[in-house]
């Protein structure tokens, strides 16, 4: 075991400088191939552990001495921005059991796998109107406000009980509030607002309540409306940007490789290529912050109490180790027939990914159907001329200019 060395040796979090967009950034990779825990230091000066192994990000994530409460004062922030606008309204993610768990039980049956299921007709629908209503305008379009953007976002305001009119002020904010270059005022507004309107909405619910998630949260009497607007926030950011994101990514990449793309004819093969794409571009380029709350030895290294962890799923999920093959291609290039189902795109352990059902499940759905409806399918721009979100938590593209 080593111990705690004095000098850190890499600032997060890193910056992208050229390379494939999907890609983990150059500085992550090459911490990963000298260990898998490595000697970083936050923006704000204060040193922590950037973890890019596989089993020890899982270890990480799973093991009940890495706290995932964001209030505690030595918890790591990407940026000191960040630690103000989290630490003042903590949603379930970022609270340890007890409250983690009494929180997040309230909303679990809504995204259980039958559940989800039972949704994939009006999944269906959704996907095939906006595929109407993009073509209807003509070719070319953006992709990205055509289909990628309301196709969960009408998904979830649906689950949520949110009037998809209200679309353009919480997509405006929410995109405020997962940037990770904001001002801390400008991200506090942001989320003031949103928390507000979602407070009132709920409040609306407790006198006319609906079939929807914050209906049933608000006819609660052991809820405070904050609390109500805080699941709320999480679940309907969560729910549109991630899917939003991944969809028009994954676009991008299957138009890169048409052969594969190719696979999404045979229904059998639509999961397993959704969880390879999941895999390749794992949207959380920033990764997952942690504080040791006991001294742990990790990858040969002594992570000590007091200590801030940052779990890098994008290096995880790029583990030769795992997903490596003989028979397969490098783990850094897409292959839709690699058995990627171990990926920790959702996360792991009881903070993952409540919303991973109903994720595939529009995934599925989303490219499947576009891919069928739009053989023709094909870039506007060159490829050279797109812009991605490098400030973001979730990683992005502006816009996706297409044709068919």
């Amino acid at each position: 075991m080593t111990s705690t060395p004095t000098a850190p040796a890499l600032l997060l979090p890193a910056t992208r400088s050229g390379g494939c967009p999907f890609s983990p950034p150059s500085a992550y990779t090459e911490a990963a191939r000298t260990g898998p825990v490595t000697r970083a230091e936050l923006i704000d000066g204060s040193s922590c552990w950037l973890v890019t192994g596989y089993q020890e990000v899982r270890t990480v994530l799973a093991d009940r001495r890495f706290s995932a409460d964001a209030r505690r004062p030595e918890f790591p922030f990407l940026t000191p921005d960040r630690r103000e606008l989290v630490a003042a309204n903590p949603s379930f993610i970022r609270l340890d059991d007890p409250e983690h768990a009494r929180l997040r039980r309230m909303v679990t049956g809504d995204f259980l796998v039958k559940r989800v299921e039972a949704l994939r007709p009006e999944i269906q629908q959704i996907v095939d109107e906006s595929i109407d209503r993009m073509t209807g305008q003509g070719s070319p379009a953006d992709l990205v406000a055509g289909f990628a953007l309301p196709v969960p976002s009408l998904v979830i305001c649906l689950l949520l009980g949110v009037p998809y009119e209200d679309r353009e002020m919480f997509q405006s904010l929410s995109r405020v509030i997962v940037s990770i270059t904001a001002q801390e005022p400008e991200a506090r507004r942001a989320q003031g607002e949103l928390l507000d309107y979602l407070g009132g909405l709920a409040a609306h619910k407790r006198e006319h309540p609906g079939e929807d998630i914050l209906s049933r949260l608000a006819a609660r009497d052991d809820l405070s409306l904050r609390e109500i607007a805080s699941t709320g926030l999480l679940l309907l950011i969560a729910g549109h940007e991630t899917t939003a994101n991944m969809t028009a990514l994954s676009t991008i990449l299957l138009l890169r490789h048409p052969e594969q793309a190719a696979r999404l004819a045979d229904p059998a093969a639509v999961p397993g290529a959704v969880e390879e794409l999941l895999r390749h571009l794992t949207i959380v380029h920033t990764g997952l912050p942690r504080l040791a709350v006991e001294d742990v030895e990790l990858g040969g290294t002594l992570v000590r109490a007091g200590e801030g962890v940052i779990a890098m799923l994008s290096t995880a999920n790029r583990d030769e180790a795992l997903f490596g093959a003989p028979d397969r291609l490098p783990v850094d290039e897409l292959d839709l027939d690699r058995d990627a189902r171990r990926h920790l795109a959702f996360g792991f352990g009881v903070h993952q990914c409540l919303g991973q059902p109903l994720a595939r499940a529009e995934l599925q759905i989303a490219l499947a159907t576009l891919f069928r409806r739009l053989p023709g399918l094909r870039l506007a721009v060159p490829e050279s001329d797109l812009v991605y979100r490098p400030d973001a938590i979730i990683s992005g593209v502006e816009a996706l200019p297409v044709a068919w």
